[in-house]
């Protein structure tokens, strides 16, 4: 999972190499600032980038550079949700736990 702290400090320090592009799994933007890392451009660009890391809130930041980390986060919760309920579903057809505590399980769940 990414850091928009860590992303933060490596564009301020070596982003005139685009070394925070690459962090964020950007690798052609990473190339892009490599290329014209001759030129002073990707140095202001990386300190803008640094200053935009800062102030961006960190749901931003996750749902921009970690997407499919928090995807597979929710659906990970949600399947060992669904397989909890069944399970005490399951418990509660042979007898062994009854309607309310069931009820109030499945509301602990959810």
């Amino acid at each position: 999972m990414k850091d928009k702290t860590a992303a933060a400090l490596l564009a301020f320090f070596i982003g005139g190499i685009g070394i925070h592009r690459f962090y964020l799994n950007q690798v052609s933007l990473g190339f892009l600032y490599l290329l014209f890392s001759w030129t002073l451009i990707p140095f202001i660009v990386s300190f803008i980038d640094f200053i935009v890391f800062l102030v961006m809130d960190k749901r931003t930041f996750d749902y921009k550079y970690n997407k499919g980390i928090l995807l597979q986060q929710q659906t990970y919760f949600k399947n060992s949700s669904s397989e909890e309920i069944e399970k005490l579903y399951n418990l509660k057809m042979k007898g062994i736990i009854s309607e309310e505590e069931f009820n109030r399980k499945k509301r602990e769940l959810l």
